[in-house]
């Protein structure tokens, strides 16, 4: 039971990570979401971008999976989601950061096409469309990433910026 206006906000981020939408978060959304991805830049899954971003979902998928899969089925429910978030994240975003840092970080590499260390802000927006962000909202979220207003998104924008999302403030 979702009670609090803050436990409604982090519940309506749990279809951000529901790729499939059936109903509950499980390691295919998170190789899902990097099949898509791959596939979107181009990127050859047996590459050692490719590598990376399959390896850094599943370190994700263990992350999350160990703070919210309550029950140790593999899957975590919303409920799950939400009571994780809420009793594990709310008070410290940075671990969440942390679990989402090398899949982040392989999630760059992949859309970082000169492999300059930074994605344009273009890229950052159809990296946002293939998880799932509206095609409208993701080129506003991606150029508000664009903290210094480059043309560029990193990584030092980028993680602090996922973990304020998903570990909203009371």
């Amino acid at each position: 039971m979702v009670s609090s206006d803050y436990e409604r906000r982090i519940a309506a981020r749990f279809a951000t990570f529901d790729q499939d939408g059936n109903g509950y978060i499980d390691r295919q959304d998170f190789s899902g979401a990097a099949k898509a991805l791959l596939s979107e830049f181009g990127v050859a899954a047996r590459s050692d971008k490719g590598q990376a971003l399959y390896g850094g979902a599943e370190a994700f998928w263990q992350g999350m999976a160990g703070i919210a899969d309550r029950d140790g089925d593999q899957r975590i429910t919303r409920e799950e989601f939400v009571t994780g978030a809420v009793k594990r994240l709310r008070d410290n975003p940075e671990r969440f950061a942390e679990i989402a840092r090398p899949f982040l970080h392989a999630v760059l590499a992949v859309a970082d096409a000169d492999g300059d260390g930074s994605v344009t802000v273009p890229d950052t927006s159809r990296v946002l469309a293939v998880f799932g962000v509206p095609e409208g909202a993701a080129g506003e979220v991606a150029a508000a990433l664009d903290a210094d207003g480059d043309g560029e998104v990193g990584e030092e924008e980028v993680v602090p910026a996922f973990a304020r999302y998903f570990t909203v403030p009371e």
